[in-house]
């Protein structure tokens, strides 16, 4: 029988990873990610895995987020020499996302190890290196949506990506397998994205399944009609603008970033938007924006159209007022514009990046706005500001928190629940339906969701459990 074990994103969000086991595929990952929270040190020094990664024979990777990709590097310092199965658009992006997180891992080391120093303490050594980056993109093998890849060791075996509309390359993973004499479809979700959003297709639906594993971030609510919370961010912008304030955005790199800026163009040509001088504070933003230009042909159609029409084809030539922020030199300099700036930048749960620095000079003015514009997971600044924080610790100082503060869950990139329950019973036959990649209190309400009104019967897998089929 095969074997499917849960390691990561079981009952929480981050650090997505499952291990299925069969004797047609052997060992293979579906997802090898990270955990968010802390800085880099001690994310890295919090991870391990519960198996040898010189036994796996493959990873598949749904896309290329850190909290499902992040710890590929790692995977491959501890002896995993096996391919690495995902999309076009993820082989795109997965180098600036790993470049950029060894490169903030050995930032933080390097400072580390100076405390450790004065202090008389052994330094630390690095858990894996951009050499390890390196070899983990070289065992890289991109596929298209909707194209078999026979896997495994008989080659029967076989892998499917599906659009999942999340964002640039994001990936549906179905796998078929053959055991006990006959065919089973398992299917991963990854990260679904909403029916309704810019720059992104609708996520495709899978024809059956066996074993379904679907995620369940926002399994526990409906988003908020996009028009709605279009509306929402023209006010919040329009009084922190009469109020002479600042505007702090933290945003993830790769696909909020963007359709913040595809929204910020259209409320600009639709005459709605006050003359903000935009700054994009976040080199890996800046790198994955043009990846996004690059790859306007195999995003929403509508939308591409509108950007080449209205933006000279081009998001970065998206706002009369808009500047990359490159260098720490000129991010430090936006710290002397007094108003009427709007500053974009990572990391999105404030856990680490140069929005941090900004909440540090900004947060504590009543005059400023902080927007949020996704999932902010349990433990993260982010969720702490959110449930009304009065005081944070930044860089070693107490800052009181006086900003506005304002969530715009309409923006997530995430499927809600009823756009989840219509995506898995589109799927045929009586799948065995596990559901991951989610807080608990969200898992459950999505559970009884679809019993009391569908009578489909859900799992929700624990840490570490091991499910046969």
């Amino acid at each position: 029988m095969a074997a499917l074990r849960f390691l990561g994103a079981a009952q929480q969000v981050t650090g997505s990873c499952y291990l299925l086991e069969t004797d047609e595929l052997g060992r293979v990952l579906l997802d090898c990610g990270m955990h968010q929270g802390g800085d880099a040190v001690e994310r890295m020094l919090g991870e391990s895995f519960n198996f040898d990664p010189a036994t796996i024979d493959a990873l598949i990777l749904s896309h290329a987020h850190l909290d499902h990709s992040g710890l590929i590097p790692l995977l491959v310092s501890r002896g995993f020499k096996g391919t690495i199965y995902c999309t076009n658009g993820t082989l795109k992006l997965l180098p600036v996302m790993l470049n950029d997180a060894v490169g903030l891992y050995e930032r933080d080391l390097k400072h580390e190890n100076r405390r450790r120093l004065r202090k008389g303490k052994k330094p630390l050594e690095p858990v894996y290196t951009k050499k390890d980056v390196e070899t983990a993109l070289e065992l890289c093998h991109a596929s298209s949506y909707g194209k078999s890849l026979p896997i495994g060791k008989t080659g029967k075996a076989s892998l499917l990506f599906y659009d999942a509309g999340h964002i640039l390359g994001s990936a549906i993973v179905e796998i078929t397998i053959h055991e006990d004499g006959r065919e089973k479809k398992l299917v991963f979700s990854g990260d679904l994205g909403k029916k309704v959003s810019v720059l992104m297709n609708e996520p495709k639906t899978i024809p059956e399944a066996d074993v379904v594993l679907m995620e369940g971030t926002y399994g526990n609510r409906s988003h908020r009609n996009q028009q709605d919370t279009l509306d929402q961010l023209e006010q919040i912008l329009h009084e922190t603008w009469s109020g002479k304030g600042v505007v702090m955005i933290p945003s993830f790199a790769v696909g909020r970033t963007q359709e913040i800026l595809f929204h910020l163009g259209m409320l600009h040509y639709q005459g709605k938007l006050d003359p903000w001088q935009i700054y994009l504070d976040s080199p890996m933003a800046i790198a994955v924006t043009d990846i996004y230009d690059e790859c306007l042909h195999v995003l929403d159609r509508k939308d591409a159209a509108t950007i080449r029409e209205m933006h000279k084809g081009s998001l970065k030539n998206f706002l009369p007022s808009f500047t990359y922020v490159n260098s720490p030199e000129e991010s430090m300099a936006l710290n002397d514009i007094p108003y009427g700036a709007i500053i974009i930048a990572g990391s999105g749960m404030c856990t680490g990046g140069r929005i941090r620095h900004h909440l540090k000079q900004r947060i504590w003015d009543e005059k400023n706005a902080l927007i949020f514009v996704g999932f902010q997971a349990a433990g993260t600044l982010g969720r702490i500001l959110i449930d009304g924080v009065k005081k944070i610790r930044l860089m070693g100082e107490e800052v009181v928190v006086k900003s506005r503060i304002e969530t715009l869950n309409g923006f997530s990139a995430h499927a809600d629940q009823t756009e989840l329950i219509q995506w898995l019973l589109a799927i045929q036959g009586e799948p065995r339906v596990m559901l991951i990649h989610g807080e608990l209190s969200s898992l459950d309400a999505l559970s009884m969701k679809l019993w009391h009104d569908h009578k489909l019967p859900t799992e929700i897998p624990y840490p570490g459990q091991q499910i046969f089929f």
